[in-house]
């Protein structure tokens, strides 16, 4: 029987880019997230990559819709092996520009969502005491930075939430493993379709990489469940810098950090936005920075070597 795995935020991005790489190794896939036209485009892919689909539009927002969808994953799948929590939402914008529903919104969807998504999995794998849930965090868990308040405090909250978790699992000695994924800068629609008030189009902070380098890192962390795996020699610069002079860090991002996050172009008036409603069009995995996204990563190259080679 195939494994069946679960991808939030799977119709575009990251999640995209895992449900395909999850797909070419014969898994049963659960799709989730909320426009049904990119959820079927990910679900032919992940059929003609040798896998099966099950795509469910769900607001992973909603906790009572979001355990329904794991509930006809496994009547449809079969018993769920590995949850992947990855959907997201955002707005760049200064603090004084955001509006309190915005900010709620972003903070339900990453961070109510990782929880909520979760606690479904949870639900199902304590009976069978296996399972695995992977956390897709960033280096800005550890590192806040400009123009991105709400999801910076999002991943840091998702975080303090895995460490949680992850004692009280350990407490029961539960064969239930959680794992959580930082990663770097990436190529992914998010900057094309999240809500702005910058006055040029958003980007990734480079270096930037392809989302298919992050989907090869959250494969390893659903295999080996390390406690925590950091994507890139940019995650770890900026976990070590903030540790170890964050008050320098907050200095350079307060000079440099709006410059990092904009190109060169203005924004589109008629740009989409998906903070509350799927944005339309036929967007993948990639965004649109492809010209300057790096594929591989050699710290993460060495990282995955060793722990094949050491214990996790």
């Amino acid at each position: 029987m195939p494994e069946v795995v679960v991808v939030t935020g799977a119709s575009a991005g990251v999640g995209r880019a895992v449900a395909q790489r999850f797909a070419r190794r014969g898994a049963a896939v659960g799709l989730i997230a909320r426009g049904r036209e990119r959820l079927d485009a990910a679900a032919l892919e992940v059929e003609k990559s040798g896998g099966r689909a099950l795509a469910i539009p769900t607001d992973v927002a909603d906790a009572d819709a979001l355990d329904e969808a794991a509930a006809r994953i496994e009547a449809e799948l079969g018993p769920i092996d590995v949850w992947i929590n990855n959907a997201m939402a955002t707005i760049f914008a200064p603090l004084h520009d955001i509006r309190p529903d915005e900010f709620r919104r972003a903070t339900e969807t990453t961070y109510f969502g990782t929880v909520w998504g979760t606690m479904a999995a949870l639900h199902r794998m304590r009976e069978r005491n296996r399972g695995t849930i992977v956390l897709v965090g960033s280096a800005l868990a550890y590192r806040g930075i400009p123009l991105q308040a709400p999801y910076c405090g999002a991943k840091h909250a998702i975080k303090g939430f895995f460490e949680s978790l992850r004692t009280e699992l350990l407490h029961e000695q539960s064969g239930i493993r959680v794992t959580m994924v930082q990663l770097p800068a990436h190529n992914t629609p998010q900057f094309s379709w999240g809500r702005t008030r910058m006055p040029r189009h958003p980007q990734p902070v480079p270096p930037i990489f392809q989302p298919e380098l992050a989907a090869r890192a959250i494969e390893y962390a659903a295999d080996h469940a390390p406690r925590q795996l950091c994507v890139a020699w940019p995650t770890l610069k900026t976990i070590l810098s903030s540790t170890l002079a964050p008050g320098l860090v907050d200095r350079y991002l307060a000079r440099k950090g709006y410059e990092a996050q904009q190109t060169g172009e203005p924004v589109d008036p008629d740009r989409p936005d998906n903070l509350f409603e799927p944005a339309p069009g036929d967007y993948a995995a990639h965004g649109v920075f492809d010209a300057e996204a790096r594929r591989t990563s050699i710290a993460l190259a060495l990282r995955l070597a060793a722990g094949r080679l050491l214990p996790d």
